[in-house]
């Protein structure tokens, strides 16, 4: 089996090998069309050499480029550009004088004659060379940064399980106190929970109608927990089929968040409201809840929401980027997000 390394290494021969044709081709065409238009040259084989040795201050310049230039010795990159050159124009020298049987040539007629054309090889090879540096360069840290949001995704994902988890074992745990009887029900829609944290966590889009069961069976979850102190309305549009797809544990966040600001306030019922629906290629979703300003500070920016919420805006902002919006606001003892995302199919 192949290597990477061979693989990569019969593609760039074959691109070189492409250009080189391209480049005696393009070459060809000039003579043929200059030859066409009544210009005569003095003989067509050593015009064919011309163009090979053209090909040779090409790729000699990207060499010189890249290997001096680019490294940022000037001085060795000045002097070797000049040898070079010098090289190139001693080789057609030896070649005119006897390959094509021209004795009498002077090395510095014909370098007055040909060196400018060489000169041009030389330079266009030096601007390819630095157009691909730029070119790999960039997708170097293209590639950089998209390893670093990966490797940072994967640990806020890795953030929220447990983050949920912690909250709903010190639930169980005081209700066990008082009401041990709600355990066995409890147990099972907390099972039904992490079945779908552990495995849809993992991956990067989910089936909307999949995260909108994970939020329905939470819902229950908590009103097995609260009874009869909660008031929850829920209108959620139908979503049918697997196309529609978001980022996996986005808005339990807030649904959770909701609840438990909710059961902080004073008054003897809490108040919830969850809405979704899917309109212009967007999924538009609003949870408001009971919220005392002089109770409670931020839900966003206190200590004890900090870890999930914090998380989940930024994974908001990794996935999403500028494909998203969110809007919060506390008026008139309710507390609201909006969060507005495109659909991911």
């Amino acid at each position: 089996m192949k290597t990477v390394q061979q693989i990569l290494s019969g593609k760039k021969l074959t691109v070189h090998l492409i250009f080189s044709l391209s480049v005696l081709a393009g070459l060809g065409m000039g003579v043929y069309l200059m030859h066409w238009q009544g210009y005569r040259f003095e003989n067509l084989w050593s015009t064919t050499i011309d163009c090979l040795f053209f090909l040779l201050c090409i790729y000699t310049g990207r060499w010189l480029f890249g290997r001096w230039y680019l490294r940022q010795q000037f001085a060795p990159f000045i002097g070797y550009a000049l040898l070079s050159s010098l090289g190139i124009l001693v080789l057609k020298w030896l070649a005119v004088r006897y390959v094509f049987q021209h004795p009498f040539a002077e090395l510095w007629e014909l370098g007055i004659s040909i060196m400018p054309f060489f000169l041009i090889g030389l330079i266009i090879g030096m601007l390819l060379k630095l157009i691909r540096a730029t070119l790999q360069k960039e997708l170097q840290e293209a590639h950089i940064k998209a390893e670093q949001k990966q490797s940072e995704f994967k640990v806020l994902q890795a953030q929220l399980s447990p983050h949920f988890l912690f909250n709903v074992l010190n639930n169980l745990y005081g209700i066990s106190i008082e009401e041990h009887e709600r355990i066995p029900a409890l147990l099972l829609k907390l099972s039904n929970l992490l079945r779908y944290s552990v495995y849809s966590a993992k991956k990067p889009f989910v089936p909307l109608a999949e995260e909108l069961a994970y939020i329905q069976n939470y819902v229950d979850f908590e009103q097995i927990r609260i009874s009869d102190r909660l008031l929850l309305k829920m209108d959620i549009a139908p979503v049918v089929g697997h196309t529609i797809k978001i980022a996996p544990l986005v808005l339990i966040v807030f649904v959770e968040n909701a609840f438990k600001h909710a059961k902080n306030t004073l008054v003897p019922q809490i108040q919830i409201s969850i809405s979704l629906k899917v309109s212009d290629n967007f999924i538009c979703f609003a949870v408001s809840n009971s919220y005392q300003s002089e109770n409670q500070s931020d839900q966003l920016l206190n200590e004890e929401s900090g870890v999930g919420l914090a998380n989940t805006l930024r994974r908001l902002d990794l996935v999403y980027g500028t494909d998203y919006e969110l809007k919060q606001e506390a008026a008139n003892d309710v507390y609201t997000v909006e969060l507005r995302v495109k659909i991911k199919s």
